[in-house]
């Protein structure tokens, strides 16, 4: 499996309606993307800046190209991301994941 991590930074006060439109472009397409297994989203706000790590889970680099494209290491943006982003990052990270564990723990 395979995760790809983008970051991104809003104003705070627009955290919220990114967020929104988030979940209509990305996070749609992400998971209409045969191959993906998941998304997670991640939010920190700090002195008046929102973080967002967005990690998608994929089954090959194959299924990430067919989101991607040919450079998968490329960020995808879309037209609108400029209203709420403060910059466009060029690139994203991959990471094969060697282990997924999720729920407490067991005794």
């Amino acid at each position: 499996m395979i995760a790809r991590t983008w970051h991104g930074r809003v104003v705070t006060e627009k955290a919220d309606a990114y967020l929104n439109y988030l979940k209509r472009t990305g996070l749609h397409d992400f998971r209409a993307t045969p191959g993906n297994m998941g998304v997670y989203v991640l939010r920190r706000d700090e002195g008046g800046i929102t973080h967002y790590m967005v990690t998608t889970l994929w089954t090959s680099m194959d299924s990430v190209k067919s989101f991607a494209g040919d450079d998968p290491a490329r960020a995808r943006y879309y037209p609108q991301d400029d209203e709420f982003l403060l910059e466009r990052e060029p690139l994203v990270q991959h990471f094969e994941v060697l282990m997924a564990v999720t729920g407490p723990p067991t005794a």
